[in-house]
């Protein structure tokens, strides 16, 4: 039968319009998807920011050397702007639109709370790379930055032993991450023989910024004649006036030292040193360590980003460390597959920008050294102290009676919430 024009006309639309999405769809699987999932507006931009660039930086390095896999990587970025039910939403949508093989984000624990449904339903494989309040393990997620055995303990032991402090503020922001991890060292600090009203609590919401009546009961209860520090788990933007207070209502850090565990080098860089220099903060990378792979490491990000003046940070180690590992899993697997990259990670290692190397544990958190750095007027930080060796993150503290019990073990019990005394893997993470 002969076709008429209009129907030849159509037909060979069609055929146009199929190979069309033929190609598109060929070109789509020609490159592996990396999602980014962090906060580019809002409270959290501030810190976040960096951490996308971080991965965009990761990115073009890996496809200078030829991608994976015989594919060029490609960056999926979106911007879930420090709005927390909007990360899940974010999550489903690199997860179930656009497809991607993995997913480099969040900061807060709020975020990665919001998201770790999206991920397990949707069997995803998400890499966090900041310090958390631990009392998680995942089987899609991938711990890179510390727990609080690799943070929040040390550093209040060092504060306890060299520095003789007596009396403790735990101050955050109002979240899980501050909470639970106060929850924990409170619960530490008893164990040490400190008393309850040697202990004084106080959290406030994100971006607050009134921080005058907070900062004189500080120094009222620095005044009791027993040396008193302040261990801060206060994110993002809050952080400005909050020191600025400090400085105002003249708390240097001599008589009442901050250890904070979320300022670093980024968030230094954009605000007066002035009220925090002498002040510490401890993390698990600075970029003072004058070590050759952190040379390179700060010469690269320098020379990607074109400005001089950025800097590094803890958490942007932890996104390098975390990329290297998925890489590395990629090349050992052969594929992009989340099963088989899940199955490949633990127990592989890379190096750390510290001179040491980060090991991939079975409960899906790294090895990591432990720093506690002292804040210089230029907002660089001089180490003070450090352990010997890398700490192993625990997933489940040992210093709560409920999580005591509790092992993350995803090679031989592939659970990450194992009740050692009642035998049985229990809750929503296996």
């Amino acid at each position: 039968m002969k076709m008429g024009k209009g129907l030849k006309s159509l037909a060979a639309g069609a055929l146009a319009l199929s190979m069309g999405l033929g190609s598109s769809m060929a070109q789509a699987a020609d490159t592996i998807k990396v999602g980014v999932l962090h906060s580019l507006s809002g409270t959290m931009a501030i810190s976040e920011t960096t951490l996308k660039d971080t991965v965009l930086m990761m990115i073009e390095e890996q496809n200078k050397k030829g991608g994976l896999l015989g594919k060029k990587l490609e960056a999926v970025v979106v911007d879930p702007a420090s709005n927390w039910p909007l990360f899940a939403e974010k999550a489903r949508e690199l997860l179930a639109v656009q497809k991607v093989d993995v997913v480099f984000g969040c900061w807060t624990s709020v975020s990665r709370k919001s998201v770790l449904p999206v991920f397990e339903e949707l069997n995803g494989l998400l890499f966090y790379p900041v310090q958390y309040e631990g009392e998680e393990s995942s089987r899609n997620v991938f711990y890179t930055g510390a727990a609080p055995n690799q943070q929040a303990i040390p550093a209040v032991d060092y504060l306890m032993n060299d520095v003789g402090v007596k009396r403790w503020v735990l101050a955050g922001t109002d979240y899980v991450y501050p909470r639970t991890t106060n929850k924990i060292l409170e619960a530490y600090l008893k164990s040490k023989g400190v008393a309850d009203k040697d202990i004084m609590i106080n959290y406030t919401p994100f971006g607050h910024s009134d921080w005058q009546g907070i900062v004189s009961d500080i120094k009222k209860f620095g005044s009791a004649g027993k040396k008193t520090a302040v261990v801060s788990t206060i994110n993002g933007d809050a952080n400005v006036p909050f020191y600025k207070e400090l400085g105002n209502q003249k708390i240097s850090a001599e008589d009442i030292p901050v250890v904070a565990f979320s300022v670093g080098e980024e968030e230094l860089s954009g605000i007066d040193t002035g009220p925090l220099v002498g002040h510490l903060a401890a993390w698990n990378y600075f970029q003072s360590v004058d070590v050759p792979v952190n040379e390179a490491f700060i010469k690269n990000w320098k020379t990607f980003i074109k400005n001089p003046k950025r800097v590094t940070n803890d958490p942007m180690e932890a996104t390098v460390i975390g990329f290297n590992l998925w890489a590395q899993a990629v090349e050992k697997a052969k594929t992009t597959k989340v099963d088989t990259i899940i199955d490949t990670l633990p127990g592989l290692e890379t190096p750390n920008m510290t001179g040491g190397t980060a090991k991939m544990l079975p409960n899906h958190h790294l090895t990591k050294p432990v720093l506690i750095g002292e804040i210089r007027d230029d907002g660089q930080v001089d180490v003070v102290w450090q352990t010997e060796k890398e700490v192993p993150g625990d997933a489940w503290t040992d210093f709560l009676p409920e999580s005591k019990v509790i092992e993350a073990d995803w090679v031989k019990l592939k659970c990450g919430n194992y009740n050692t005394k009642t035998k049985k893997c229990s809750g929503q993470n296996y």
